[in-house]
């Protein structure tokens, strides 16, 4: 699919050795730079997004190569309703056509499909669509692909506070019990470890409202490249990158 977008010149990124004791189980990547790639190539900024959907699949195989667990992409932020609306149809729709043409090699692939945000606003095609691969993938055991899709940090925060106060109403949980670690029982993300490294391509140097609560201690990761030229070797070199870094979550090193 979007085969016409492969890419075929020398790779912008030095090949990276990688420690594969100290692959991050859960990497966020926030996928921006599709429109300004495609207005750099007097193109119309949809082209540029179905460029990125082939860069979604070949840096998903290669997570799933790698030993990610999880990779949470950043696909349609809260505040992206904000775009004209033939751009918001086309996006809509070009994730409906890859959740179709797509879904049967991601099963093959062994691949998870799952999906945060507040799901409800997006067309009913949509929803059934991803409804459909989730439960055609649900008891696969490769890379598991979350799909941030009316995302936004902010918002998740407040999903929870308002599942946690119902969940105290109903007597299902007791505010005794909150903490750091129980609170993120009530969010999109429940059950999955933080992101240990988030990736943004495209220049940017900001998490503009995604994972905020989960990401509070996730390594950054910035480059100018636009993503449909994100390739392997980028996520490699992050990878390796992370894995140079000094974690020590504000205690001093070596305790």
């Amino acid at each position: 699919m979007f085969s016409i977008f492969k890419k075929t010149g020398p790779v912008e990124a030095t090949e990276a050795v990688l420690d594969m004791e100290r692959i991050p189980k859960h990497i966020g990547i926030i996928m921006d730079g599709n429109g300004r790639w495609a207005k750099k190539r007097n193109l119309p900024r949809t082209m540029g997004h179905k460029a990125g959907v082939e860069t979604i699949r070949r840096i998903l195989k290669e997570c799933n190569r790698l030993g990610v667990r999880i990779l949470t992409l950043y696909a349609f932020s809260t505040e992206n309703w904000k775009r004209p609306k033939d751009e918001v149809n086309a996006l809509m729709s070009l994730l409906i056509e890859y959740l179709k043409n797509e879904l049967k090699e991601l099963h093959e692939n062994n691949v998870v499909v799952n999906y945060v945000g507040n799901t409800d606003r997006l067309p009913i095609k949509a929803q059934e669509a991803l409804k459909e691969a989730k439960e055609m993938t649900k008891n696969n055991t490769g890379v598991q692909m979350n799909l941030a899709l009316n995302y936004g940090g902010r918002e998740e925060i407040l999903h929870g506070i308002r599942e946690l106060v119902q969940a105290v109403e109903e007597r299902r949980f007791s505010m005794e019990d909150l903490s750091e670690e129980s609170f993120k029982e009530f969010l999109y993300t429940k059950g999955q470890p933080d992101p240990e490294l988030i990736i943004r391509p495209s220049g940017e140097l900001r998490l503009s409202n995604f994972l905020l609560y989960q990401g509070a201690y996730s390594e950054l990761w910035f480059n100018q490249i636009f993503w449909p030229d994100f390739t392997e070797a980028h996520l490699r070199q992050a990878i390796s990158d992370y894995q140079k870094r000094d974690r020590r979550f504000g205690g001093v090193k070596g305790e």
